[in-house]
């Protein structure tokens, strides 16, 4: 197939650079054009980006000398791309309003931002879980009066390393949960070298992750009414959660406590996780997992160490999965939280979308 030409808004942060590297030599997407704030505009991306490149490889040499471009020239930029990632650094209402010029330009946008997960026409999605929330796409187009274009977001970093388990027993139906997540420094967009005070250091607050971290779940579990035209959320499981800062660079960690309607056995419990998966396996997409989780037999697994980067980041590993004296069960489980997370998850959803018919040459 022809590359699609795609466009990175927001480029020079950090989840900005974690797309550039997974676009450098992506099977089927090309980067066209590197966009950031209007400071940046007209300088090479090594130059804009300068010595705050936080990734542990180089910047690909195929962008090194890439002109950035200006992320509000709108026309211009959607002029060159059949469509955009978006990592703008912005507040909440700019990402809106720049997300649905997009949009409105008649360009795609996958976005790793927050600002429209609760927009109700913007499918929210982990592309394994609830794909059939592109379908409210059309709803969306409709609203904002365009053939192509349109917003599609992956939910928040910290919910990969539960949410994907609830979902893979919902045939139990879980109805209460209680989590506490364990979070890494990459997640606010910092390295040890920018963050010394969080070297052998605990913050228990992360503004806003807590909120985040019990609604989101809901969202991607909900359903699209045809009749309204948007997703409504699941009602269940309802959860409770704590979100901790913790000194590790990569990796989600949580500690989950479920209750079941239905009694299942830790044998079928393990069966689930193990056996699921969805479209990207289905059509072996390039970022996908070949298994989405893995569960890990051993006591002290799993650790950042050992499982951040299973399936290339792009898993999620449970383990200590144990009948517990107040809720049901318990288990552990870790997510890479800009893989799997942030950029590599909004990369999975675009070749969804791509393999669904959504997203196609201009």
């Amino acid at each position: 197939m022809d590359k699609l030409k795609v466009g990175i808004l927001g480029a020079t942060g950090m989840v900005g650079q974690r797309f550039v590297t997974l676009l450098a030599d992506h099977p089927w997407f090309e980067i066209a054009v590197l966009a950031a704030s209007p400071r940046s505009e007209g300088k090479t991306y090594e130059e804009a980006v300068g010595g705050r490149w936080k990734m542990d490889t180089p910047i690909p040499g195929s962008v090194k000398n890439m002109v950035l471009m200006n992320v509000n020239e709108v026309e211009k930029v959607s002029s060159k791309v059949d469509f955009v990632f978006s990592a703008v650094d912005m507040s909440k209402d700019e990402i809106r309003a720049i997300e649905e010029n997009y949009a409105k330009h008649e360009t795609p946008v996958v976005s790793n931002n927050s600002a429209h997960r609760w927009t109700p026409d913007v499918p929210m999605v982990i592309p394994e879980i609830n794909p059939e929330h592109f379908e409210v796409i059309k709803y969306q187009k409709k609203r904002l009066g365009t053939q192509k274009g349109f917003i599609a977001v992956k939910p928040n970093c910290s919910i990969q390393a539960y949410a994907p388990a609830l979902a893979a027993w919902r045939e139990f139906e879980p109805y209460e949960v209680a989590a506490s997540t364990y979070q890494a420094i990459s997640g606010a967009g910092k390295t040890f070298k920018d963050w010394p005070e969080m070297e052998g250091n605990i913050i228990p607050f992360i503004s806003g992750e807590e909120e985040k971290s019990e609604r989101e779940p809901l969202r991607v579990l909900g359903h699209v009414d045809p009749e309204k035209g948007e997703i409504i959320p699941a009602a269940e499981p309802v959860i409770t959660c704590q979100c901790v800062r913790v000194p590790i660079l990569n990796g989600h960690t949580a500690a989950v406590f479920v209750k079941f309607r239905k009694h299942p056995a830790k044998e079928e419990l393990i069966e689930k996780l193990v056996h699921f998966q969805g479209i990207p396996q289905e059509k072996n997409l390039p970022s996908a997992p070949k298994q989405f989780i893995q569960y890990c037999e051993e006591p002290d697994r799993p650790q950042v160490r050992l499982d951040v980067d299973y399936e290339h980041g792009m898993g999620v590993s449970i383990g200590r999965l144990r009948e517990d004296t107040v809720y049901d069960w318990k288990f552990i489980g870790l997510a890479h939280n800009t893989l799997r997370g942030a950029a590599g998850g909004a990369v999975l959803c675009a070749e969804t979308l791509v393999s669904l018919g959504y997203i196609e040459k201009k």
